[in-house]
């Protein structure tokens, strides 16, 4: 006779089955190319049937414009998903219900969510609806054959792509929520919430990896191992997205950067803004800092320093034919933030100068943050700096949501890698 603690084993079996079989991904974790657009600096990766997807680290869900308004199922709303949907709510998006009633049944409730463009700011009512997604399933050193799995995402009108990428047919949310991608991949899959990015600098490609699992360049080196320790992620405010703290302060050349403020020195992190936001407290001090260390070390040689170019949103600038060149890119003075975890982000040439195009021209790629900026931050303060593209690439980072920790290798560059050396051919 079953006793119950065999049919509990019975079940549990059944559902560690039917995860690893859902998406025929054979529990492998999911490899994808990254992109960026050099028109927009946004990162896509082609998972809606060859399309690119922007990647967003602050978007709770994946949405697309639905095959321009095509015929789709939606889901009801009290479906666990479409409770899912409405968990998190884009800035200034006012908490309406979970969807309207059914044209043709009125006894249906159809579910709706609020699809957000992380550039415009816009944001939409669309339906929840099921597509298909596919990436190739990995063994860390090549891909190995496709994998379409079902996901759930929002339609979202073709107004709302305004200033992403062309082609690009929606946002891909990457944040800490149970509908984005990570973790759509981690269900249908059966792997670890968890995923690595690696996003190349100066129009090289990049790599993201869903579902943990290590990750080799195409020399076979292994850069999984060169990261460091974990550091804890942290809330802030009502933001899904990714933040730690800077419990032991902010420097410059290794000298701690004097701060007027009590407020937290929260770090986030972002792949839709192309620089560092800081908020105002801690940019004069900062900028100033880093000012001095250049004055300080000779690295401002006669001539380098030249104003701002109209228009742009950076302070400090140079010719950056007087600056010298090494492996981590210009010298310059190294900025770094100490980590909760006792681990340090340290942004060197390559991730805080910005190029000016069609000048020679480089210019500190830190930026003050507008005072409006903190509605995308879940209300309240705004973190003391969100770190954009150009200060993660180069630099293998890993988010665990399981785990609720990050990693990252820092600057691989500087040992003769890029994140552009992952090898997409299939094997024979």
């Amino acid at each position: 006779m079953w006793q119950p603690k065999d049919l509990l084993l019975i079940a549990v079996s059944l559902c560690i089955l039917a995860c690893t079989v859902a998406g025929d991904g054979g529990g492998r974790p999911l490899v994808t190319a990254v992109t960026r657009d050099a028109a927009t600096s946004l990162y896509t990766i082609p998972v809606m049937s060859g399309s690119p997807l922007v990647l967003d680290l602050s978007g709770p869900i994946v949405w697309s414009t639905c095959d321009g308004g095509a015929s789709h199922d939606t889901l009801e709303c009290n479906d666990i998903d479409c409770m899912r949907a409405h968990r998190f709510h884009p800035p200034n998006c006012p908490h309406t219900g979970y969807g309207m009633p059914d044209a043709d049944n009125p006894y249906r409730c159809k579910c709706t969510a609020h699809p957000h463009n992380p550039v415009s700011g816009d944001t939409a009512s669309g339906d929840m609806t099921r597509v298909a997604l596919s990436a190739n399933a990995t063994d860390g050193r090549n891909p190995l054959g496709p994998v379409s799995f079902t996901a759930v995402a929002s339609c979202a009108p073709d107004s709302l792509l305004a200033g992403l990428p062309a082609g690009a047919v929606g946002v891909a949310g990457l944040a800490r929520s149970g509908l984005a991608f990570p973790a759509q991949a981690a269900r249908t899959q059966g792997v670890a919430n968890s995923f690595a990015l690696c996003l190349g600098s100066r129009g090289r490609g990049g790599v993201a990896i869903f579902g943990g699992g290590p990750l080799f360049a195409a020399n076979g080196r292994s850069i999984t191992d060169m990261l460091g320790g974990d550091t804890p992620l942290r809330k802030h405010g009502d933001s899904p997205g990714y933040y730690v703290s800077a419990s032991r302060g902010v420097f410059v050349d290794g000298a701690q950067v004097p701060l007027d403020t009590y407020a937290p020195l929260t770090i986030g992190f972002s792949t839709t803004t192309p620089y560092a936001q800081v908020r105002h407290d801690v940019y004069r001090p900062l900028i100033d800092a880093f000012d001095r260390a250049m004055e300080r070390e000779g690295a401002i040689t006669a001539g380098a320093r030249v104003p701002s170019p109209a228009g742009s949103p950076f302070e400090l600038c140079y010719n950056s034919s007087r600056l010298s060149l090494t492996r981590f890119g210009y010298f310059v003075p190294t900025v770094g933030f100490g980590l909760e975890g006792g681990s340090g982000w340290a942004v060197q040439g390559i991730n805080s100068m910005a190029l000016v195009i069609g000048r020679p021209t480089a210019c500190f790629g830190f930026v003050e943050m507008k005072e409006g900026d903190k509605a995308g931050y879940g209300g309240g303060a705004a973190p003391a700096v969100v770190l954009g593209g150009l200060q993660m690439e180069e630099n293998l980072v890993v988010f665990n949501e399981e785990k609720q920790t990050m990693a990252f290798t820092g600057q691989i560059n500087g040992r003769g890698l890029f994140c552009s050396n992952f090898n997409f051919t299939v094997p024979a």
